[in-house]
């Protein structure tokens, strides 16, 4: 598995349990089209973490970086119905993070052969 994380905050105002739906409706209908395979998100607990991440994290898991494309092709062309869940949930938020993180080791690693 590849999975996709994100670091957010929310834009003053912002209700954590507005986005918090928006974030379920959002990765839903990602996985109801089978975009992806999961999501999980988070917010950090009695303000312990490192401060240049954001206060919520959000994982989202996918077979591999093809299902990713197909993710990313879908809400980059912008239009219905994904664009109002993406719109709702990207209105939201401000410094965002991201980063992209596999399984380990990976399934196809041959051991005993490495050069370094």
């Amino acid at each position: 598995m590849d999975i996709y994380h994100g670091w957010c905050n929310l834009k003053a105002g912002v209700s954590d349990t507005a986005f918090a739906e928006a974030f379920a409706n959002y990765m839903g209908d990602l996985k109801a089209r089978g975009k992806i395979e999961s999501y999980r998100l988070t917010r950090r607990k009695l303000g312990l973490g490192p401060a240049h991440l954001a206060e919520f994290h959000f994982m989202i898991e996918v077979k591999d970086l093809a299902q990713l494309d197909e993710a990313f092709k879908l809400v980059s062309a912008r239009g219905e119905p994904i664009e109002t869940a993406h719109h709702g949930v990207n209105s939201l938020v401000e410094d965002v993070t991201f980063a992209l993180y596999r399984d380990f080791p990976d399934p196809q690693r041959i051991r005993g052969e490495e050069k370094f």
